[in-house]
């Protein structure tokens, strides 16, 4: 049977002035997935993070982690914050210590480990992000895609079995997104469940084995990408755009091709105008 890692049940989340940002949101993580929920700017996306690891609190509703219920005590949260690590969309909102080393060390210290074992993650975690060398520097010097790495080795230090991604690749060039998912297909092959949000279609079309699709605080649909992304009239809806991939299949539909619009790497595309063209 597959393990459930984190659930959300009928999660509903109300602003102190009354606006409802999150409506009877039911989600399953299963253990080692790759996830990428998306929806528009206002959606609910960031909201819903938050209560990932227990940073809000529902208005109603409530998740669990590995089946156990999210309870709002100190201990409780801490137990909490080690299995499920929390890289935010801006990294100047996370990094916030002199230099590098002591930035990826304020996790695993707080954990309350030994010097020699938080010595030996800050080593990891660096070297899996491809930062090592850099522990002296300041992480405000750093670029944008060299501060969004090290945002995420300081979660990698804690060693949670969840990381959750707000917008991973907003900001970076085409490198810095392509480093960033090397690391995140490197995490989840060692057994990490991902969860990114994005709006970046051809990023999640390349990284996702599930997408729920949250608009207005609500998921309006979930499913594989082939399901989510060759849906026009969903895609139109929660004003996200189709893969090229998928407007070139529908153009070619458009003008009598018989061609599966379901289709959406571009290997699959080229091998659908092929089949089409040759019968």
């Amino acid at each position: 049977m597959e393990q459930i890692h984190l659930e959300t049940k009928n999660l509903s989340f109300t602003y102190h002035d009354g606006t409802q940002a999150l409506k009877n949101v039911n989600i399953k993580i299963k253990k080692g997935e790759k996830i990428a929920i998306m929806g528009p700017n206002g959606a609910g996306k960031s909201t819903l993070f938050s209560h990932f690891n227990g940073l809000s609190e529902p208005t109603s509703g409530h998740v669990e982690i590995e089946g156990e219920k999210i309870i709002f005590e100190r201990e409780e949260l801490l137990k909490v914050r080690q299995k499920v690590g929390i890289v935010f969309q801006d990294p100047n909102d996370q990094l916030f210590a002199p230099t590098v080393k002591e930035d990826v060390a304020f996790g695993p210290m707080n954990l309350g480990l030994e010097y020699d074992e938080v010595e030996r993650r800050i080593k990891e975690a660096l070297e899996m992000v491809g930062m090592a060398g850099f522990e002296e520097k300041t992480p405000h010097h750093l670029s944008g895609g060299q501060q969004k790495r090290v945002a995420i080795a300081g979660i990698i230090a804690m060693r949670p079995d969840i990381m959750i991604l707000d917008e991973p690749t907003a900001g970076l060039d085409p490198e810095g997104v392509d480093k960033v998912l090397n690391i995140l297909n490197n995490l989840n092959k060692e057994g990490m469940s991902i969860v990114i949000s994005s709006h970046d279609i051809e990023m999640v079309n390349h990284f996702a084995d599930k997408i729920f699709v949250l608009y207005d605080g609500e998921i309006i649909a979930e499913g594989d990408r082939h399901q989510i992304f060759s849906d026009k009239e969903l895609l139109k809806k929660a004003h996200l755009k189709a893969p090229v991939t998928t407007e070139i299949l529908y153009k070619l539909k458009e003008n009598g091709w018989d061609v599966d619009t379901k289709k959406i790497s571009i290997d699959e595309t080229v091998d659908e105008i092929l089949n089409a063209k040759n019968s």
